[in-house]
């Protein structure tokens, strides 16, 4: 049966008292950078786009460098916050040193106004020439051979959308989408909490171990999570959600993992699980995605056969941009193919 879409969180509040007060800032603004005349409106969403870009840099210098403004317009864009509102909402001394209770309120509320005036401004440029611009997307790292299934035929269908993909820790994806760096990702759904997103699931990560032919396991058909401790490994650090998840089968089984190397590459442990001197516990997906090499094999890894859920995250907003509800049909029109797929590894 093909995933279906759901919700995690509560929908986020009315803002309109809060974006009333809020846009009396700047009422009087003048000249622009370009020398025009600016309304309330954009002069609001410009310096609270400078709140995100200060909460995202931690740095006033980079913060305006970001937003294409000399540091004094930074500095003063946030200052008519602050004189608007009547409250202090950085907390400043030689450097930026974060920000104060009310800034932090201040900065949850910008990200929902900033996201929806981006969301409005896509919607009627796809109204007027198609769906276009950038999708910004972000995997962890043992999702990433999944990638192309949604992007791949995205693009048949959305021919003037371009892609920016990285490789990130799940909990870095949440935060990038908080901060309206990426407009989705795809990371685990069950194990952590994940805030306000909207989530499609795509498949179950599956677990082999990837060790020499001629390995103490080598010949096996499956292997236990007890066993797979008795052999040098290789495993991703302990920012990586997916190590989270081998060490907590590692300590249900009684064992305590202690790889002889780490590394938040997937190519790093792949080039040395390949000398046939490492092993390593990868995701089925990713080591069918691995050219290995005639003296390495994926062996399962059962008792308990363990399984845990993928799937698209983005925003929940309603109305959700045009790139994101695309992306979101995609990813359901495509879920059980990829599933289907990974279950047969």
């Amino acid at each position: 049966m093909q995933p279906q879409q759901r919700r995690i969180g509560a929908t986020p509040p009315c803002y309109t008292g809060t974006h009333d007060a809020i846009s009396g800032v700047g009422t009087r603004v003048a000249a622009s950078r370009h020398g025009r005349e600016e309304g309330p409106n954009r002069a609001v969403i410009e310096r609270l786009e400078f709140i995100l870009a200060l909460a995202r840099e931690r740095h006033f210098g980079r913060a305006a460098q970001v937003c294409n403004v000399s540091q004094q317009t930074l500095s003063a864009g946030v200052k008519q916050l602050e004189e608007r509102l009547g409250v202090m909402l950085v907390q400043r001394g030689s450097r930026f040193q974060g920000f104060t209770p009310e800034g932090e309120r201040v900065l949850e509320w910008a990200r929902r106004i900033v996201g929806d005036a981006r969301a409005m401004r896509e919607e009627v440029a796809s109204l007027r020439r198609g769906l276009s611009g950038t999708l910004r997307l972000a995997a962890i790292p043992t999702a990433t051979p999944v990638v192309a299934a949604l992007t791949t035929p995205f693009r048949m269908r959305h021919p003037e959308v371009r892609f920016s993909v990285h490789s990130t820790t799940s909990g870095e994806i949440g935060r990038l989408i908080a901060d309206l760096e990426i407009d989705a990702g795809i990371t685990y759904l069950e194990n952590e909490p994940l805030g306000r997103l909207t989530t499609v699931p795509l498949y179950r990560e599956r677990y082999r171990l990837l060790t020499a032919v001629d390995g103490v396991f080598g010949a096996r058909d499956s292997v236990t999570w007890e066993e797979v401790t008795r052999i040098p490994l290789c495993l991703l650090t302990p920012d990586m959600q997916n190590r989270r998840i081998i060490d907590r089968h590692l300590t249900n089984v009684g064992r305590v993992s202690a790889p002889l190397l780490e590394s938040n590459s997937m190519i790093v442990l792949l080039t040395h699980v390949r000398t046939a001197k490492w092993a390593s516990i990868m995701p089925a997906v990713l080591a069918d995605s691995f050219r290995l090499n005639e003296r390495i094999r994926a062996v399962p890894i059962v008792e308990p056969d363990v399984s845990h859920l993928i799937g698209l995250v983005v925003p929940e907003r309603e109305p959700m941009t045009p790139l994101c509800a695309a992306l979101m049909v995609e990813a359901r029109a495509t879920a059980a193919g990829i599933a289907q797929d990974i279950a047969s590894l």
